[in-house]
C-alpha cells in the first residue's frame, strides 16, 4: 500500500474525494463521512479537519447542514468551476491534436510586482511553458480554464491572449523542447507508472472488485493523476520524443478508472 503520509497530502486527498465522488452526493458531505473516506487512505481525523479548514478559508469548502441537520460541508462555485475545468484535462480519453497555441502576454506595473510572481506560478501551474520573458505559451485548447482562472483570481487586466501557429526558423519540436522542461515532466510520468502500473497489473489477475479496495486504490490513484495534466499540457504526439512516457501513465490512469471507480462509488455511498 501506498504511504499516504509521504506521497499524498490530506488537504489533496479532500479535493480528490470531491471530484471523484463528493460532488455527485445528495447535498453536503457530513464531517463524519469524510473523516470515515478518508480513513480508509490512512489520513487521520484532526489532520482531515485542519485540512477542511484551509480549504474552506480559500472559499473552495462552504459549511453546510445536510437534510438531517448534521454538519457537513459543500462545494462552493469556485470550487466546482475547478472541478469541472478539471474534468476536461483528466478524464480526456484521445490522444491532443495540433490545434496551434494560445499566447498570454502580461505586462505588471512594478508597484504590484507581487502579482508578476502569482501570474507566473499560476500560468505554469496551468501546463504553460516559456517562450520568453513575459510571454507564455499552451496548446489553444488551454485557453478557456486560463481564462477563467486568471478572472477568478483578478489577474485578467494584466494579460493579453492571442491565437496563433508557430512560424519560427527552427522546428516547432525544438521549440517545444525549449518552452518545457520535457525530461523534467517525463520523470512524472515515470513516477505515477512506477506506483500505479503495478497496482493495475494486480487487478488484472483479480475477478472480483471489493468496494473499500477499489475506493482506495482508485483515489490515490486519482489523486496521483490529476496534477500531471496540469504539468503536462497535452503536447501532440508528433512533438515529443519518440519514447515518451505520458501515453503509457494515461493509460494506466484510464484502466484503473474503468475498472475501480464505480465500484469505490460503492463504498461511498452513491
Amino acid at each position: 500500500m501506498i504511504n499516504v503520509s509521504e506521497q499524498h497530502a490530506p488537504r489533496s486527498l479532500i479535493v480528490t474525494l470531491y471530484g471523484a465522488y463528493g460532488r455527485f452526493m445528495s447535498g453536503p458531505v457530513p464531517v463524519a463521512e469524510l473523516i470515515r473516506l478518508l480513513a480508509a487512505v490512512g489520513v487521520d481525523a484532526p489532520s482531515v479537519r485542519s485540512s477542511v479548514s484551509r480549504l474552506k478559508r480559500r472559499g473552495l469548502l462552504l459549511p453546510a447542514r445536510t437534510a438531517q441537520g448534521a454538519a457537513g460541508y459543500e462545494l462552493s462555485a469556485q470550487a466546482r468551476q475547478l472541478l469541472d475545468d478539471g474534468d476536461r484535462r483528466i478524464y480526456a480519453t484521445v490522444p491532443p491534436e495540433d490545434e496551434g497555441w494560445v499566447l498570454a502576454v502580461f505586462s505588471v506595473p512594478e508597484s504590484e510586482r507581487q502579482k508578476r510572481h502569482v501570474l507566473r506560478s499560476r500560468l505554469a501551474g496551468l501546463g504553460f511553458g516559456t517562450a520568453s520573458p513575459g510571454v507564455w505559451i499552451a496548446p489553444a485548447r488551454l485557453y478557456e480554464e486560463t481564462r477563467h482562472t486568471l478572472q477568478r483570481l483578478r489577474l485578467d487586466p494584466y494579460v493579453d491572449f492571442f491565437r496563433g501557429d508557430h512560424l519560427g526558423f527552427a522546428p516547432t519540436a525544438e521549440a517545444v523542447a525549449r518552452w518545457w522542461d520535457l525530461a523534467a515532466i517525463a520523470k512524472e510520468h515515470e513516477a505515477f507508472l512506477d506506483v500505479h502500473a503495478p497496482v493495475l497489473h494486480d487487478w488484472g489477475h483479480r475477478a472480483d472488485t471489493p468496494p473499500e479496495e477499489a475506493y482506495r486504490d482508485y483515489l490515490l490513484a486519482l489523486d496521483s493523476w490529476r496534477h500531471l495534466p496540469y504539468i503536462d499540457p497535452g503536447l501532440p504526439t508528433h512533438l515529443l520524443p519518440a519514447d515518451w512516457p505520458g501515453a503509457r501513465s494515461a493509460e494506466v490512469f484510464r484502466a484503473l478508472h474503468e475498472r475501480l471507480r464505480d465500484a469505490g462509488a460503492a463504498y461511498v455511498g452513491l
